[in-house]
């Protein structure tokens, strides 16, 4: 801890820092009031952490909640972070660069990827077919000769089947390894705790299939 002098009596960096925030505090509330407004850019909520914004979710009954953003991506059952943000965002934005990233980790693109339909725009469509990229939902253009509805109806259904993964990693994460209940309040060090989150599941994910093999090679031996 450090204590700074500021013409007046000792206090600490963490005073310091929330001093600087209430008259930011104050011209945002008078910007609402005065323009008889709800709303203002890069409204604070907390003292504490001023980089706090409240993201609306339109779930009852808390429409808003406030924490960190995180978008994750699955591969061969392992969790990745694209990205983490204080702010609201779409992740349908975000496909594009999580797909460079996967070709920057790998090596390569991958072969399919299974969203739910906020990746499923247009834009995200064009970009996964021009690399060879089976984007999951409905195919662009005509169906493929030999190709019936049927087929199509039965490809989105185990993609959607697949993708239940998605759901259980992120509650996985929540109700085991504590990503709900981050308690860091500076920006990057509550950033750091959700990483360190996310490889503590990934390592419990790599042991449990290291004690999948080890009784899968033993078993017959021990019979």
């Amino acid at each position: 801890m450090c204590l700074v002098q500021g013409g007046g009596p000792w206090r600490t960096e963490t005073q310091i820092g929330t001093l600087e925030v209430i008259p930011l505090v104050y011209a945002q509330q008078k910007e609402m009031y005065e323009n008889n407004s709800h709303k203002c850019e890069n409204r604070i909520c907390s003292l504490e952490q001023p980089h706090v914004r409240p993201i609306k979710r339109g779930k009852r009954p808390i429409p808003a909640e406030f924490g960190q953003k995180l978008h994750l991506s699955i591969v061969d059952d392992y969790a990745y972070l694209e990205q983490a943000s204080w702010e609201n965002f779409s992740e349908g934005t975000d496909l594009q660069a999580a797909v460079h990233e996967f070709y920057r980790r790998f090596g390569h693109y991958p072969a399919a990827i299974l969203t739910d339909k906020i990746y499923q725009t247009m834009a995200n469509r064009t970009f996964c077919k021009e690399l060879g990229i089976r984007l999951s939902g409905p195919p662009l253009g005509r169906p493929k000769a030999g190709e019936t509805d049927a087929v199509r109806n039965r490809q989105m259904y185990r993609d959607a089947c697949e993708r239940n993964v998605v759901e259980s990693r992120n509650g996985n994460a929540k109700r085991r390894f504590g990503l709900d209940r981050i308690m860091a309040k500076l920006d990057e060090t509550a950033k750091t705790e959700a990483i360190l989150n996310i490889i503590a599941m990934n390592a419990a994910r790599r042991v449990a299939r290291w004690l999948a093999l080890f009784f899968r090679f033993w078993t017959p031996w021990l019979a």
